[in-house]
């Protein structure tokens, strides 16, 4: 059995690390609210903006028209990895990198042997995944978490719509998690690029509804497109965010939890070796008290 001093001393350092987990659990908790708040207003907006531009692209009679509908083989593949700059919460980071590493190398396997794959890193902690993996990395944007903003992530949005234009990749997959509740997060992988555009929406649109368009459809869809994708990184973002808060609340309350646990049982073994202590020092009392009188 371990000596009092070191079940003291353990004790002392469990009751510190538990002040700590505590603290962080309460500086997530609030940011957590204002990242939930965030991301529970844009997802209505984003998913309605991308029903209307699926549905008229659909419309159209041809959807090749636009640079960014048009359908080509994956020879090129770009996958965004979202994850965090920071640690301690959960398998927040590692679940999500290991999916985007899974996706990689079951999906697009021949481009990945091919070297026609590369990913794009948003969070320190994926980009450590992948490296410890030597995955293609063609670039970084760990600061954007620093100050989340959507002009800040528009200008990675352009970029990527530029890199597809110009037929850098030819696909390009954004991996994130999606926020549920503070307790769960959902690995969610979607394509970015092209915008894929659906026909059974489009049947069920026209037997229903008749519109007339101002200006044309063609244009409105061109002036949606880049906005949908702009959004839909965003969204992304602030789901990986709102996440991450989640993911790091929920780790830190069950250690404070289980640092309260620690201490009760330490505290018991301690007092329990205290005890066995006492007992022999008053057995070597009483048996020298003996030996005298003996």
């Amino acid at each position: 059995m371990a000596s009092l001093k070191e079940i003291r001393t353990r004790i002392s350092s469990v009751k510190t690390t538990r002040q700590v987990t505590s603290a962080m659990k309460m500086v997530s908790a609030a940011k957590l609210k204002k990242a939930q708040d965030a991301i529970l207003q844009i997802r209505p907006y984003a998913d309605k903006l991308h029903e209307i531009l699926t549905t008229l692209s659909a419309s159209l009679e041809n959807s090749e028209d636009s640079a960014f509908t048009e359908q080509r083989s994956p020879e090129k593949v770009l996958i965004v990895l979202i994850s965090s700059n920071r640690g301690l919460c959960g398998a927040f980071n590692s679940s999500i990198a290991k999916t985007a590493y899974e996706l990689a190398v079951n999906k697009y396997n021949r481009q990945l042997k091919e070297r026609k794959l590369e990913f794009l890193v948003i969070g320190k902690q994926g980009e450590k995944y992948l490296k410890s993996r030597k995955m293609p990395i063609a670039g970084e944007a760990n600061d954007l978490f620093d100050k989340l903003s959507f002009e800040e992530s528009s200008v990675i949005a352009s970029s990527l719509m530029q890199d597809f234009i110009a037929k850098k990749y030819d696909r390009i997959e954004l991996v994130y998690n999606q926020f549920k509740n503070a307790a769960v997060q959902l690995c969610s992988a979607e394509q970015f690029l092209p915008v894929e555009v659906s026909e059974e929406i489009d049947e069920l649109h026209h037997s229903s509804y008749h519109f007339i368009y101002e200006p044309s459809k063609e244009e409105i869809v061109k002036e949606l497109i880049p906005r949908s994708l702009r959004i839909q990184l965003y969204k992304a973002l602030l789901d990986s965010n709102a996440a991450e808060h989640g993911a790091r609340m929920t780790a830190m309350h069950k250690a404070t939890d289980n640092a309260t646990d620690l201490i009760k049982e330490l505290t018991l073994t301690f007092n329990k070796a205290r005890q066995a202590a006492i007992t022999n020092e008053i057995l070597e009392v009483t048996n020298g008290a003996e030996a005298l009188n003996g």
